[in-house]
């Protein structure tokens, strides 16, 4: 029957307007910005730089391997290595990006920066209040800008946080067990001709 899908969406309409007296969960208009709607755990919006513990450069996790830069559709990442390196999350000594620049305005929100990264050090944040008068400068976020707090993102997206540091951490745990085995290794390597020596000293001298 033609204007079927009229009359079922104006049914639809009536019973949410009539309803809404009666049911707040059938308001649908939020008076924004006094109240906002809760945003979902996976909502993303632009990307973030994670730095772990109170360290903003220390604790950054990005070691400018470039691959986010690599892998942007739009293009929008803009990194410069460092020339010296600082310890990562595993205490091995890293480069750092010495600029990392994300222009806002250009990015589609798409992840595929934090899908590729493999040191977990870029997540999506779930800002979006970002307009400004300035089109150019003012969307064109540095490192000091883009860096926030794992706490930050553990707020934001929690399970994935949980995971992510569990990943890391159990990194870091290998990391340090490979360097103390290397470590054994190396003074058991040193000691031993010592021995050897100290043993054939007795019948050198007779």
């Amino acid at each position: 029957m033609i204007g079927t899908g009229i009359l079922k969406g104006m049914a639809v309409t009536a019973r949410n307007f009539v309803g809404s007296y009666f049911d707040k969960e059938r308001l649908i208009t939020v008076q924004y910005p006094e109240e906002r709607s809760p945003l979902p755990e996976n909502y993303r919006n632009f990307p973030f730089l994670i730095y772990d513990e109170n360290d903003q450069h220390a604790g950054l996790r990005c070691v400018a391997c470039k691959i986010c830069e690599k892998e942007c559709p739009p293009q929008c990442i803009y990194i410069t290595k460092s020339k010296d390196k600082k310890p990562d999350h595993a205490g091995k000594a890293q480069l750092y990006p010495a600029i990392f620049d994300i222009d806002i305005s250009v990015c589609m929100s798409c992840q595929i920066c934090v899908e590729v990264c493999p040191f977990d050090a870029i997540k999506m944040d779930t800002e979006f209040e970002l307009s400004t008068g300035d089109r150019f400068g003012d969307l064109l976020q540095h490192k000091d800008e883009l860096s926030k707090p794992n706490t930050y993102f553990r707020k934001l997206h929690p399970t994935e946080a949980a995971e992510a540091d569990a990943r890391l951490a159990a990194e870091k745990a290998k990391a340090e067990t490979k360097a103390k085995a290397d470590a054994e290794a190396k003074a058991k390597a040193a000691a031993g001709p010592k021995t050897f020596a100290a043993a054939l000293a007795p019948a050198l001298v007779k």
